[in-house]
C-alpha cells in the first residue's frame, strides 16, 4: 500500500470525524458556547485543562489569536505532554489520587467559573477528580472525551467513573478506544490518531459559539488578534488591560 493511499485514508477518516461531531455534537456544542458566554457576561473566568496529548487542545484556546483572552490553561507540572522526563511519568501521574485538588486549591478558580477538562479516556484520577472537585467548588465543568472508553474500558478511578460522570456538559469526541484510525498489511500496531484534530475543532467550534452568542447580547467578545498584523499588539494590549483581573497567563 502507497504512503499516499495511507495518507488519503487518514484525512478521510479525520473528516468522517469532524462530520459526526459537528452533526452529532451540535447540541452540547451550543450549550457550552452558552456556558462560557454566561460567564464571561457575569464577570467570571474560563479556565481549561488537559493531561498528555489532551493538553494539546487546551492549549490551542489558551492566548491565540482569534480567541478569547479570558480562557486560562489551569496548568499541573510534569502532566501537560513530553515536558518531563521521562516522558512516561506524565502518564503516571495522571493515576494519581488527590492530584488534581491540590492543583485546584491553588488556582485562582472560583465559584461561577468554567473549567473545560479535556481527556480523551477520561479514565484516569486526574482527569475525574479535578471534574469532581471544580464542581465541588461551584465551578461549572464542561468535560471534552470520547464515550465509548466509559463504554469498552474500565475507569482508573477508585469512584469506577469517568470524567462524563462528573460534567454539566460533555462534548463526546467519538473517537474510538485506542485513538489509531489506521490498520494496514505489514503494521503490527493500528496507528494515525485523530483525536487531537478533533477534540481541537470541538473546543474551537465552542470559542466560535461563544463569540456568537455574546455578540448577540450586544456583548463585545474579548478576543486577541494575531500579533503579526498590523494594529494587533495595541489591540490585544487594550483587552488585556481592560480584563487583566481574569487574565492569568500574564503578569
Amino acid at each position: 500500500m502507497s504512503e499516499n493511499k495511507l495518507a488519503g485514508q487518514f484525512f478521510d477518516a479525520a473528516i468522517e470525524l469532524l462530520h459526526r461531531v459537528r452533526d452529532e455534537e451540535a447540541d452540547s456544542v451550543a450549550a457550552a458556547g452558552t456556558a462560557i458566554a454566561d460567564t464571561v457576561a457575569a464577570g467570571g473566568r474560563l479556565f481549561a485543562f488537559g493531561a498528555g496529548h489532551s493538553s494539546l487542545a487546551a492549549q490551542d484556546v489558551v492566548y491565540r489569536a482569534g480567541g478569547l483572552a479570558l480562557m486560562n490553561l489551569l496548568a499541573v507540572p510534569g502532566v501537560v505532554g513530553v515536558d518531563v522526563m521521562p516522558a512516561t511519568l506524565g502518564s503516571a501521574l495522571e493515576r494519581v489520587d488527590g492530584l488534581a485538588g491540590a492543583v485546584l486549591d491553588s488556582s485562582p478558580v472560583k465559584a461561577g467559573d468554567v473549567l473545560v477538562v479535556i481527556s480523551l479516556s477520561g479514565r484516569n484520577a486526574l482527569p475525574v477528580e479535578m471534574a469532581m472537585n471544580a464542581r465541588a467548588l461551584g465551578l461549572k465543568v464542561i468535560g471534552v472525551t470520547s464515550v465509548a472508553y466509559a463504554q469498552g474500558t474500565r475507569s482508573r478511578h477508585k469512584s469506577g467513573t469517568f470524567l462524563k460522570d462528573h460534567c454539566d456538559i460533555v462534548l463526546d469526541s467519538k473517537i474510538a478506544v485506542g485513538d489509531a484510525e489506521l490498520t494496514a498489511d505489514g503494521i503490527d500496531a493500528p496507528f494515525a490518531p485523530a483525536s487531537t484534530v478533533v477534540t481541537t475543532a470541538l473546543m474551537q467550534a465552542v470559542m466560535a459559539a461563544a463569540a456568537g452568542e455574546l455578540a448577540g447580547r450586544g456583548i463585545e467578545p474579548p478576543l486577541l488578534r494575531s500579533g503579526n498584523v498590523d494594529g494587533g499588539h495595541e489591540w490585544n494590549g487594550r483587552v488585556m488591560s481592560e480584563y487583566g483581573d481574569r487574565i492569568f497567563f500574564r503578569h
